[in-house]
């Protein structure tokens, strides 16, 4: 059998043609061997671009392709569980992008899926095996800052264009979605436990009614996380965690670059200059590349994913009571 897993794309979205097929082709472990879009024409021009073999003029060509083992799908939010469910039918395996659905019950119907058809499903928080965040993790784990009791967060970008899909509530669209699941996933995934209860004051947009700017609460059991995350609000993103001994600061948490070292800071608090901080630096690494090798190795050799649907699962249930919490004024339990 090829070492290589054949990957099939649904759809052509920007994040899929610029970042993710580019990092999926200098895999070890993963091949593209087919694209498809909702129309021949975009497909086969994408397909002659990024040099993938085959182009499908819908998506169910591409999954009735036997030669296809897996599929990535960069699809907009609303789509995301129709599609996974189609693919894992197919018997195909799936990366799917985040947020895995809309809601919690959404996401619970693809472990039905996975396990019906035999096949792997995980959601594509990237984020999860980059080296940075696997030495954040072993840092605190280690005891470098003392018991970790707080985790503090920011994650914007700005984007007022009606017609984006980021910007359309029925798509799935939002900050939360967008860009806070990834906090949320993080703050749940150091602090190794799931929040007992969640505040968010959200603003939305008049006119096109998403939630343009979140300030988020988290109570785990073992301390607190809180962020902010707004589409409206000058690009910037960083991660802090603080212990009573010590501080971690992720300078890039999120759209970590990949031709360039990426740091983080370890901060012993003696001095209130940073002029004691400890840098540490990790070699260029795409965290897309990293995504796929790990989910195709899997495939053929079996072992876990790196991100559990249940997992996938417990992130929706905050995000759906940060909503419910938005409405209320109250906090929610997940």
């Amino acid at each position: 059998m090829n070492k290589k897993v054949r990957w099939g794309i649904l759809g052509a979205a920007k994040i899929a043609v610029e970042k993710v097929i580019p990092a999926m082709q200098r895999g070890e472990w993963t091949e593209v061997s087919a694209i498809a879009s909702r129309g021949l024409e975009k497909a086969t021009k994408t397909a002659a671009n990024l040099g993938i073999p085959n182009a499908y003029g819908s998506y169910d060509e591409l999954l009735a392709d036997p030669n296809v083992e897996a599929v990535y799908i960069p699809l907009p939010n609303h789509l995301h569980v129709p599609w996974t469910i189609k693919a894992a039918a197919a018997g195909k395996h799936v990366l799917c992008e985040k947020p895995i659905g809309l809601t919690a019950d959404e996401a619970r119907t693809l472990k039905a899926s996975s396990e019906r058809a035999g096949v792997r499903i995980q959601e594509a928080f990237m984020v999860a095996t980059h080296p940075q965040w696997l030495a954040v993790r072993e840092l605190i784990k280690s005891g470098r800052i003392g018991d970790l009791q707080a985790v503090t967060g920011f994650f914007s970008y700005f984007n007022r264009n009606a017609d984006n899909i980021r910007n359309k509530p029925e798509f799935g669209g939002g900050a939360i979605m967008d860009i806070g699941c990834y906090p949320i996933f993080i703050s749940r995934l150091i602090f190794g436990e799931e929040p007992s209860r969640v505040v968010a004051l959200t603003e939305r947009d008049p006119e096109m009614k998403v939630d343009r700017l979140n300030s988020v609460i988290l109570d785990f059991p073992s301390g607190q996380a809180s962020f902010v995350c707004g589409t409206q609000l000058v690009p910037y993103q960083r991660m802090q965690f603080f212990g009573e001994r010590g501080r971690i600061e992720v300078e890039i948490p999120f759209n970590i670059p990949i031709y360039t070292a990426t740091r983080i800071y370890v901060d012993d608090g003696s001095d209130l200059y940073g002029r004691n901080i400890e840098t540490i630096e990790f070699a260029a690494a795409d965290q897309y590349t990293i995504q796929a090798d790990l989910f195709s190795k899997m495939i053929r050799e079996g072992g876990e994913p790196a991100v559990s649907l249940e997992n996938s699962i417990d992130n929706m249930a905050v995000i759906e009571a940060l909503f419910r919490s938005a409405e209320t004024n109250k906090w929610e339990t997940p």
